[in-house]
C-alpha cells in the first residue's frame, strides 16, 4: 500500500426525477449541468491537412456498421474546422464501429492519433463512485454513514450531518470549493500552480452550507472531492493508488492514470488541446495542471479504455449488487437527473446513462443504456470544451442515440 504522507502535495495529500425531453434536451443534458455560451472561434483553412480511420470497437470481432455508425462517420467528417480539432469516437451495443478525425497538431498537422490519451475531465467521477461503492460492499463504510464521523474537523459545526450518499448524489448542500480557475480557460495564467484538495474543501466550508443536506441536487466537484478524501481515510492509502487496484487494473484500463502530483503533461500518445480565448486568440491548453480537481476530474484515459470500463460497470464487474443499483437511482428532489456518478437522460423513452467531461483542450462523454444495447464513447479537442457541450452533443450524442 502507498500511504499519503502529509507532507505530499496535491495528489498525494490528499428515478425517480423522469424528464422526457427531446432531442435537443438530451444536448442540454450532456453539457456538465453547467449552462454556458460557446465562444465564437476562428474559421480553419480548408486546406488544413485531416485524417480519418475507422476500426472495430472493444469486444468487437468485426466492423457492424449501421445508422448509428453512418451519421457518426459524418460527424467526424471535415475536421479540423471551427469547433474541434480532433476527434476519437467509439460506438458499441448493436452498431459497432470506431472512428478517429482530425489533426494531432495544429502546428504540425499530423494525422491525430487514433488511440490518443485524453484527459478525461469529470468521467473520473465515475470511476471515484465505484470506489466508494465497493468499499460500501465491503463494509468499511456505510452510505448512511456521516461524513463528520469519518473525517472529524473536516466540516465546521454550521453544516448539518452530510451522509456518504448524498456526496455520491450531489445533495450535501455543500458549496463550491477553491479552483484554478473552469473549463472556459480562465485558469490559463494559472495552469502550472498546484492546489490542494485540504485547499479546495476549506474554501468551500469558510463560504458555509448552501442548502441542508437532500433537499437539492446541485452538480459540483466539490462533492467528489470530499469523498476523495474519504476514500483516503477509509483505506489509509492514495485515492489514486485505490483507482487503480480496484478499477483500472481489473477492468484492464491499461493506459488510463493520474497525474503523478503536480506534472502538467499527457504522457504517451496524445492529440494537442486547444482553447479559444476571450479574444479570440486559439492557445495550446495540451500541459495543464489539473490539481484542482483531482477525485473529481483529472484522470487521463482513452476511449477504449472508457468502453471497457462502461461495458464491466454495467455488467455488474465492478460493483456488486446492491450497491451497483445507486448508480441507476436519482434522488426524488425536483430537477434531479444525477445519480452516484452518472446521469440519467431519456430520449423518445430511451433511458441514457451517462456522464460528461470537459478540461480545457478536452471534452469526453460516456454513455449506455443499462442493458448495453447501445454504448458511446467520444472525446473531442474542442476549442471550448466546456461551451462547445450542446453542441458536440448534437453532433455526436443524438446520433448515436437516436437509432
Amino acid at each position: 500500500m502507498h500511504t499519503r504522507s502529509s507532507s505530499r502535495t496535491r495528489s498525494s495529500s490528499r428515478s425517480r426525477a423522469r424528464t422526457h425531453t427531446t432531442l435537443s434536451a438530451l444536448a442540454a443534458a450532456l453539457v456538465l449541468g453547467l449552462a454556458a455560451a460557446p465562444l465564437t472561434a476562428p474559421a480553419f483553412a480548408a486546406s488544413s491537412p485531416t485524417g480519418a480511420s475507422t476500426g472495430a470497437s472493444t469486444g468487437a470481432s468485426a466492423v457492424k456498421p449501421g445508422p448509428a455508425a453512418d451519421a457518426l462517420r459524418g460527424a467526424i467528417a471535415g475536421l479540423p474546422d471551427g469547433v474541434a480539432t480532433a476527434a476519437l469516437v467509439r460506438l458499441g451495443g448493436d452498431e459497432r464501429w470506431c472512428g478517429s478525425a482530425g489533426v494531432r497538431s495544429l502546428r504540425t498537422g499530423q494525422k491525430a492519433v487514433g488511440h490518443a490519451r485524453f484527459r478525461a475531465g469529470s468521467t473520473t467521477k465515475v470511476v471515484t463512485a465505484a470506489v466508494v461503492l465497493q468499499l460500501a460492499a465491503e463494509g468499511k463504510l456505510d452510505l448512511d454513514g456521516k461524513v463528520q464521523d469519518y473525517l472529524p474537523g473536516l466540516l465546521t459545526d454550521d453544516f448539518a450531518p452530510i451522509t456518504v450518499r448524498q456526496l455520491l448524489n450531489y445533495t450535501s448542500g455543500l458549496k463550491p470549493g477553491a479552483s484554478l480557475g473552469d473549463t472556459r480557460g480562465e485558469g490559463y495564467e494559472r495552469r502550472f500552480e498546484t492546489l490542494t484538495p485540504e485547499e479546495v474543501v476549506a474554501e468551500s466550508v469558510a463560504k458555509g452550507p448552501e442548502s441542508a443536506p437532500g433537499t437539492r441536487q446541485s452538480y459540483g466537484n466539490i462533492h467528489y472531492t470530499v469523498l476523495g478524501m474519504l476514500i483516503e481515510k477509509v483505506t489509509g492509502d492514495s485515492y489514486e493508488h485505490q483507482a487503480a487496484q480496484r478499477v483500472f487494473r481489473p477492468v484492464g484500463m491499461r493506459h488510463t492514470s493520474f497525474p503523478s502530483g503536480a506534472d502538467p503533461r499527457i504522457h504517451g500518445p496524445h492529440n494537442r488541446g486547444y482553447q479559444v480565448m476571450e479574444d479570440g486568440k486559439v492557445v495550446d491548453v495540451t500541459e495543464w495542471n489539473m490539481s484542482d480537481r483531482w477525485a473529481a476530474g483529472d484522470m487521463i484515459s482513452t476511449t477504449a479504455d472508457l468502453e471497457k470500463f462502461l461495458y464491466a460497470l454495467f455488467r455488474g464487474e465492478v460493483v456488486p449488487e446492491p450497491q451497483l443499483g445507486e448508480m441507476f437511482t436519482v434522488p426524488d428532489l425536483p430537477g434531479a437527473t444525477y445519480s452516484a456518478g452518472l446521469q440519467r437522460v431519456e430520449v423518445n423513452g430511451k433511458v441514457i446513462w451517462a456522464k460528461t467531461g470537459a478540461r480545457p483542450g478536452y471534452h469526453t462523454v460516456i454513455a449506455a443504456t443499462r442493458d448495453l444495447s447501445r454504448t458511446l464513447v467520444y472525446s473531442v479537442n474542442a476549442l471550448n470544451a466546456h461551451g462547445a457541450g450542446r453542441s458536440l452533443a448534437e453532433r455526436f450524442a443524438i446520433p448515436a442515440f437516436q437509432n
